[in-house]
């Protein structure tokens, strides 16, 4: 196909884009590689039904919110899959054939759209595996169903049968593919959903965010009921009140279903002086905490979803050169290597002293730090992953190999970041069920 401009579809039900991050930066890439793309997804606040935002084609159809039942998210994805074939049948008529379809989970239910278009127009099929819908609902219910759970394996397999290739955020989800999904080894590729360095990276500190104490502690991301965020208030209440440390301001950023919950809980524990639950802020906000705090902390609980999955509020934390204090999941060693302290699951006296012991030793914050910055930089961000996705779509369309090369955004580039983004990386564990 060279000399040719290829057309690739990329349907995502979850979020809008550009404010889904990996997203834009999937549609960068192809837009830089010499693709023409076009996105199908829900509209954000004052979206309009279609625009083109460099390069970028966005057709977007009104959200459906029903609640958090199983009826209304049934209600919601019957919606989404028609409003979603209406556009691409639209967009199809219009400009012609599209040459590769990605489709985003969750939900896994986009396939039909897939198999059709490869039956009328020969179009190729990437399943962009973001999530583990069957491991979401164990998490989220774990004595639930057994119906429901069967149902969402057999969509799961229906998108791994119909894919061509599968895009997966991680080697844990990409043996699934292989061992759940039937695929084989050379149909799976994996991307991380890696932090541009260029855009996120520290800066000069902001003293009046520690609000006058010598700490400053964060956390960054949604704040959902698997999010383990009223663990992290916890141990922050166990440094306060019974380790007697005095001198740490936390500020938690990001909102969420349990945002209220957490706000009542950090002032039925005492923290109102101590801990800020701001809820979301803008991007500026964040890289001025994050540019100032010493400690970021993820205290995703283990649960059969969040130990296979990647944290991205994680790497995000190591692109700003903070170690990190995690719960010990297999994906978190993964990514942070020894830029976080591992605590055993639920150990909140043991989460609370090891991040006392970060504070008290600055060389290790210093060392582990500045490890995770250059995980980011050599290997984890995203101009290390983009590479292995664009050859994806070359390979399928015949097209030859291209030199290699590492592109970093300009600083300015349009790509969400901050709770924002990360409540985008994070809502896709929140919602299915």
């Amino acid at each position: 196909m060279d000399g040719v401009t290829a057309r690739v579809l990329i349907i995502v039900q979850n979020l809008p884009v550009p404010f889904d991050r990996r997203v834009w930066l999937e549609c960068r890439t192809l837009t830089d590689g010499g693709y023409d793309v076009t996105v199908v997804c829900p509209k954000g606040e004052g979206d309009p039904d279609r625009a083109v935002l460099d390069g970028v084609t966005l057709l977007k159809y009104r959200p459906y919110a029903p609640g958090g039942s199983a009826l209304g998210f049934v209600l919601e994805y019957l919606y989404s899959f028609l409003a979603t074939a209406r556009l691409v049948l639209r967009a199809r008529r219009r400009d012609g054939r599209f040459d590769v379809l990605q489709a985003c989970n969750p939900p896994d239910i986009f396939w039909p759209i897939a198999r059709w278009l490869r039956l009328r127009d020969r179009t190729r099929f990437v399943f962009d595996h973001h999530d583990l819908c069957p491991e979401l609902y164990d998490s989220r219910f774990p004595d639930g169903a057994v119906l429901p759970k069967r149902g969402l394996l057999a969509l799961e397999r229906a998108t791994f049968a119909t894919a061509d290739h599968v895009v997966s955020t991680n080697a844990s989800y990409a043996n699934i593919a292989v061992d759940r999904g039937g695929k084989g080894r050379a149909e799976v590729t994996v991307v991380r959903t890696g932090p541009d360095p260029a855009r996120l990276r520290r800066g000069p500190a902001v003293h009046a965010r520690r609000r006058g104490r010598r700490f400053l502690v964060t956390y960054l991301g949604v704040m959902g009921p698997q999010d383990g965020v009223d663990l992290a208030v916890r141990a922050a209440a166990h440094i306060v009140h019974q380790l007697g440390r005095d001198d740490v301001t936390f500020t938690f950023l990001g909102g969420g279903d349990c945002h209220a919950e957490l706000v009542a809980l950090r002032d039925e524990l005492g923290l109102g002086e101590y801990l800020e639950l701001p809820g979301r802020v803008s991007d500026e906000t964040v890289a001025e905490v994050l540019s100032t705090a010493v400690v970021g902390l993820s205290p995703d609980p283990k649960n059969p979803l969040n130990d296979l999955s990647t944290m991205n509020k994680t790497m995000e934390y190591m692109a700003f050169g903070l170690p990190v204090v995690a719960f010990d999941l297999i994906e978190t060693r993964v990514s942070a290597g020894d830029a976080a302290v591992y605590v055993p699951d639920g150990d909140i006296a043991g989460y609370a002293q090891a991040v006392v012991r970060l504070l008290d030793d600055e060389a290790a914050r210093t060392v582990m730090g500045a490890f995770g910055r250059t995980r980011v930089e050599n290997d984890l961000g995203w101009p290390h992953q983009r590479q292995g996705y664009l050859a994806v779509f070359d390979t399928l369309l015949g097209r030859p190999p291209r030199p290699r090369r590492i592109i970093v955004l300009p600083k300015d580039d349009v790509l969400p970041t901050g709770p924002e983004a990360a409540e985008a990386d994070a809502a896709r564990r929140s919602r299915e069920a």
